[in-house]
């Protein structure tokens, strides 16, 4: 098989579990750095800016530079950029999900907008959900960055993207397009990034029904590790299989050597 020059892996449950590195995680951060081999770090949190999740893989021991990391809020701006640029949108969501928008020459605004942009926020407001509706109602395209429909806290999961999408959905009769994983055009925006092609790059990921599936839709090498979401047992349960399960990250740090 072709050699594996370029690396893309997912952060939660794969480089950290809540603000602490997973065993093997710095060290194969630093390898990629060292050896100049190109790499992003994608998630499908869009309530942080690139910067502000740098800094926290940092508190963590990783160390990494915020331009080697994708979020489903840049992908989501990318992708609006492309289909109408210098276009409007009504969001829901935080920091860096506007931010991103507004880079890509987005306007915000609360009138007519083109269209709907739904992310992740611990404050979801009825209100802005109400104008979400009738927005998408009266034709706005809808787009949410990420389908998960939880997120993990220490107390328990809470409703994320994809349940307050599934409300305006039951509301309008209509679903949103969804950008981050497992949607391949994230995995294909990071690939543009680093000037990769899919035969030489590998995904590393701890879900099968995001990373994975993203990864192999893509045409990339996988590897499930098993230090987060999914579980050895459980492998079975999909139709389709990674190309390799590990146990972590720090396994895949003797591919780095080649």
């Amino acid at each position: 098989m072709p050699e594996i020059t370029n690396w893309l892996t997912d952060m939660d449950g794969v480089l950290v579990h809540e603000e602490e590195a997973l065993p093997g995680a710095a060290e194969f951060v630093a390898a990629l750095r060292e050896k100049e081999i190109p790499f992003q770090i994608l998630t499908n949190n869009s309530i942080f800016t690139p910067r502000d999740l740098a800094a926290r893989l940092r508190g963590s021991g990783i160390d990494v530079d915020e331009s080697s990391i994708w979020t489903s809020a840049l992908a989501t701006a990318t992708f609006l950029s492309d289909q109408v640029p210098q276009g409007s949108a009504f969001v829901i969501g935080e920091a860096g999900l506007t931010t991103a928008l507004y880079e890509q020459g987005y306007t915000l605004t609360s009138a007519n907008p083109d269209y709907v942009v739904l992310g992740e926020t611990r404050t979801y407001s009825f209100s802005a959900i109400t104008k979400a509706i009738r927005f998408v109602a009266a034709g706005a395209r809808f787009i949410a960055t990420n389908p998960d429909v939880t997120g993990p806290s220490s107390e328990g999961p809470l409703p994320a993207t994809g349940s307050v999408a599934a409300m305006i959905t039951a509301a309008t009769g209509r679903k949103p397009y969804f950008v981050g994983k497992p949607n391949p055009v994230m995995i294909r925006t990071a690939l543009n990034r680093i000037d990769a092609h899919s035969e030489n790059t590998a995904m590393i990921g701890d879900r099968m029904d995001t990373d994975v599936v993203a990864g192999m839709e893509a045409g990339l090498r996988t590897y499930l590790v098993l230090s987060g979401s999914t579980k050895a047992d459980q492998v079975e349960d999909y139709p389709y299989r990674p190309s390799h399960v590990v146990n972590g990250i720090g396994d895949l740090l003797d591919l780095l050597d080649g």
